[in-house]
């Protein structure tokens, strides 16, 4: 099944199922438990991110190719820093530049986002996808400066600001997705493809990964894991790095889940 969340024209929000012709029929019930789909057409008035998350668990420096164009050791283990539900961002919602604690230095990062769906602790990795609801678009945006020089040496609050983390189109469930570590992933910016490559070259894969984080951890329904970027970062760019500006357009675009595009513009007052 393909998941949207959106509004209506009175600002209900609601779950819908995804058809064949690009409509949505509502959904009624929890979808972490057994969702119904109603004969009812959905009536969008804006998309929302696929699901609210209970968390966000995010994975660094996890492509081969990311690491070699960032000088990186290739981890022994899964590097975890968190964000905030703030950060979260829907699509087609502007990413804002921090103004207030300012950036100069904000980058793109799209990654394959894991939506948990029942609790999950202490998971073997031959198990680890039976927890797993589905998956949808992310974009890992992070203020460079703040995560490197300014952020007191750890990382999370270059990746913490509001508007951080944007998700969606649609959480496309697990079964249609039944290996997430053979997917082609991108980033487009202002036309330009940046970021090119596929979810195979994962240092740590996605059962590997919820394996690892659910160690002694309870990860509950609605944890979204972050899985890391591939090559082609901002930060890495030559002759000079290259940075989100007010007015650029960002799409993260993942084969069998779609695209996920957002505007930028400075931090509101």
């Amino acid at each position: 099944m393909k998941i949207i969340r959106y509004l209506d024209s009175q600002g209900r929000a609601h779950f819908g199922a995804e058809q064949p012709d690009g409509s949505a029929l509502r959904l009624d019930g929890d979808i972490y438990a057994t969702p119904r789909v109603t004969g009812e057409r959905a009536a969008i008035a804006k998309l929302l991110a696929p699901v609210v998350p209970t968390q966000i668990l995010c994975v660094g420096l996890n492509y081969r190719q990311h690491a070699a164009e960032t000088g990186a050791k290739i981890p022994e283990r899964p590097i975890l820093f968190v964000k905030g539900i703030n950060t979260l961002a829907h699509p087609g919602d502007a990413i804002e530049i921090p103004t207030h604690l300012a950036s100069t230095e904000v980058d793109y990062e799209c990654e394959l986002a894991v939506v948990i769906g029942r609790p999950c602790k202490n998971v073997s990795r031959a198990r680890a996808l039976d927890y797993v609801l589905g998956y949808t678009c992310a974009n890992d945006v992070s203020a460079r400066d703040h995560q490197i020089k300014l952020g007191g040496g750890q990382w999370c609050r270059g990746k913490f600001f509001d508007t951080f983390a944007p998700l969606g189109p649609r959480l496309v469930t697990a079964d249609e997705i039944p290996n997430p570590n053979a997917l082609r992933i991108s980033t487009t910016l202002n036309g330009q493809q940046v970021q090119d490559s596929n979810t195979a070259d994962m240092i740590f894969d996605v059962p590997a990964l919820i394996e690892y984080l659910s160690g002694s951890t309870t990860l509950v329904p609605g944890t979204v894991i972050l899985t890391g970027t591939p090559q082609g970062v901002g930060m890495a760019a030559k002759p000079e790095p290259r940075w989100l500006r007010p007015g650029d357009s960002v799409t993260i675009e993942i084969e069998r889940i779609g695209a996920l595009t957002n505007s930028v513009a400075l931090e509101r007052a």
